[in-house]
């Protein structure tokens, strides 16, 4: 009794199923999900995918944007060759951007770009540099004279710190004349 109740339940259980289907649309709602499914994979897929390559491309270039890279402008053309190319250019660009360069320091004197410089003029002209920045960024512009001619701005901004250096130098005198007189 027992194996003929196993065996109707087995009976009921293959060919009592309805069946199957591989997906929840019937008919025409399915060619119509279809059809709107290739239209988005033919025309927004490649868009996006285009647009994540540009971004991912120009990442090395932001990169030595931000960092003030002094060949950023180099590292900005391999960008768009690598673009050109495929991407093959792209790990060339990304190392170039990060690394520290060493011999354009020794050729020019710094490893900055030279807009860095304009934006600490700018910084310093509001009044938002402190002391050590102030004589980390002479110590710059005069190793950068030292190696060869400066900028015409640059020459500006090295006048402009060496003369605010002597006024405080001439208002720190007196200061130190009168704590002398005193002790």
């Amino acid at each position: 009794m027992r194996s003929a109740l196993q065996a109707l339940a087995w009976c009921l259980a293959l060919f009592g199923t309805p069946a199957a289907r591989a997906s929840f649309l019937a008919g025409d709602l399915l060619d119509t999900a279809a059809d709107w499914l290739a239209l988005f994979v033919i025309f927004v897929v490649p868009c996006v995918v285009i647009v994540l390559f540009w971004i991912v491309h120009v990442l090395p270039e932001k990169i030595a944007h931000k960092r003030h890279h002094p060949q950023r402008d180099a590292i900005q053309t391999l960008c768009l060759l690598s673009l050109v190319f495929g991407g093959l250019l792209w790990p060339i660009a990304w190392l170039w951007a990060f690394t520290k360069p060493v011999g354009y320091r020794v050729a020019y004197g710094t490893d900055k770009h030279e807009d860095y410089y304009h934006e600490m003029a700018e910084k310093h002209r509001a009044g938002e540099l402190v002391d050590e920045e102030i004589a980390h960024l002479r110590e710059d512009l005069d190793a950068m004279e030292a190696k060869g001619a400066l900028p015409p701005k640059l020459k500006t901004l090295k006048d402009d710190l060496a003369r605010i250096k002597s006024t405080e130098a001439g208002e720190r005198a007196p200061k130190a004349a009168a704590k002398e007189a005193r002790a």
